[in-house]
């Protein structure tokens, strides 16, 4: 934990500066909207550089999607989480805090629902063994990671959608039996529009991860993401910054064309500039008192899709896998995730734990659910697949929903996304859709924050010189 205490020494109330007779320059007061990790992770960068920072959170508990509830005496992401080996930016900042200890790399097992059948993707054998497939599209199915791998430039992919791309480097019936479902699956009626470049790097991430026998490899953190976050939140406090939550923010401050705070429902936070993660259509909600009306619109070009997630308590594990891909359109769910095939059930008190996702358009009919009629409507569904499975199994349920828990990724992307300053002076964006060409995710969160947070820090020493 040496970060920390070299952050209390050097910190803005640290009695260092007073005891060599100096005065410590008033700094710059920076709020953050969010505290999920691209918030968090700047305002740690930002507060260990002496920035005044305080980060405001809605929900009461810190992490963003990334947000917990306990099970068992054990913290839960709400929606399923993990890291590839490759994931460089969230273990730079692990290491960082000295917390490399509680990284846990685990064998993982990934699997295919398709025809009825169960089929076990987790290495090259298993793939020359899908046989859907005739032999030569199994290696061409194979081959694709590899050739994904030797994309060097992404924008030549840009203009193409993901099914095309697929269709050229795979064929087509490796995309009609293997892709097209997951593509439908995940994005519904967006499925045609997807962008190669979303694909390509789905394709890269996982192989990269990939051990020595081709097997695949994740990481976890010990006490969950959150204990992550809290560790984060532990080190920005050392610093002199403030994390609040329970704290909504419902717009913002304007004076002059520049950002001087933002609108609570107690009063205004003032600050100097103020960093917004949160999703952009929510931005262009505050913005459009304030900002041009072409600007507010354009923040509302990129399509966001709602997730609905399942998570079941069970006494018994459903398979011996973690990630099943369901290649079933008559199955309401994506994805049939076995968390604890990968971080053992003891860890739950003896609970299997089992998420359920589903994306979709805000107003799809699983989005508009209760809780109850998620969980009576994904039964029989479970059984179909399992149908070993009673709900006897079941000891208990949660339903999750987050409103913008993926944006959608369509051809040319990259000429949608905003830039990070706005035309707002002090106003800065940070939000899931600007990580392009990767996808959402801790990491890339992380890696938008500090770098955000260097670029400010910049900016302030070269106005201050």
């Amino acid at each position: 934990m040496r970060i920390h205490r070299w952050a209390v020494a050097f910190s803005r109330h640290s009695p260092f500066f007073a005891h060599f007779g100096m005065t410590q320059p008033r700094p710059h007061r920076i709020i953050i909207i969010g505290a999920g990790f691209s918030g968090l992770a700047a305002a740690y960068d930002l507060s260990r550089q002496g920035f005044d920072v305080e980060v405001l959170e809605s929900d009461r508990d810190v992490g963003g999607l990334a947000g917990s509830f306990d099970v068992g005496g054990t913290r839960l992401e709400k929606f399923y989480h993990h890291w590839f080996t490759n994931d460089r930016h969230v273990m730079d900042l692990i290491q960082e805090l000295g917390l490399e200890a509680n990284v846990l790399l685990r064998p993982t097992q990934t699997g295919m629902y398709f025809a009825h059948n169960f089929y076990r993707l987790s290495s090259p054998l298993d793939v020359l063994r899908f046989t859907p497939l005739n032999l030569l599209d199994r290696v061409r199915l194979g081959l694709m990671v590899l050739r994904a791998r030797k994309v060097e430039h992404w924008k030549e992919l840009e203009s193409l959608t993901a099914q095309e791309w697929l269709r050229q480097i795979g064929g087509e019936q490796v995309y009609r039996i293997v892709w097209e479902p997951l593509l439908r699956g995940k994005f519904g009626s967006y499925a045609d529009d997807i962008s190669a470049v979303w694909f390509w790097n789905k394709l890269k991430l996982r192989g990269g991860s990939r051990g020595k026998g081709g097997g695949e490899n994740l990481a976890y953190y010990q006490g969950g993401f959150i204990a992550l976050a809290e560790a984060m939140v532990d080190a920005i406090r050392a610093a002199g910054g403030r994390v609040r939550t329970s704290m909504p923010v419902q717009g913002l401050a304007v004076q002059r064309g520049r950002v001087c705070g933002v609108l609570t429902p107690d009063d205004i936070v003032k600050g100097d500039a103020v960093i917004a993660t949160p999703a952009l259509p929510t931005i262009a909600d505050w913005l459009a008192p304030h900002a041009a009306r072409d600007y507010v619109e354009s923040l509302r070009q990129i399509q966001y899709l709602a997730n609905v997630c399942l998570v079941l308590q069970l006494d018994r594990s459903l398979s011996n896998t973690y990630w099943l891909n369901v290649n079933d359109p008559k199955f309401p769910f994506v994805g049939v995730i076995e968390h604890t095939n990968f971080q053992p059930p003891d860890t739950y008190a003896g609970r299997h734990i089992v998420y359920l996702s589903k994306y979709a358009p805000e107003d799809a009919e699983l989005v508009r659910m209760t809780d109850e009629q998620v969980f009576e409507f994904s039964l029989p569904h479970i059984r179909r697949m399992f149908p070993h499975f009673t709900r006897a199994w079941v000891k208990d349920y949660h339903v999750w929903r987050a409103r913008y828990a993926q944006p959608v990724v369509v051809r040319h992307y990259s000429k949608l996304i905003p830039e990070v300053q706005t035309p707002i002076a002090g106003l800065y964006l940070c939000s899931m859709a600007q990580v392009y060409p990767e996808d959402r995710g801790t990491n890339y969160a992380i890696r938008e924050g500090r770098k955000l947070a260097q670029a400010i820090a910049a900016q302030t020493a070269r106005d201050s010189a």
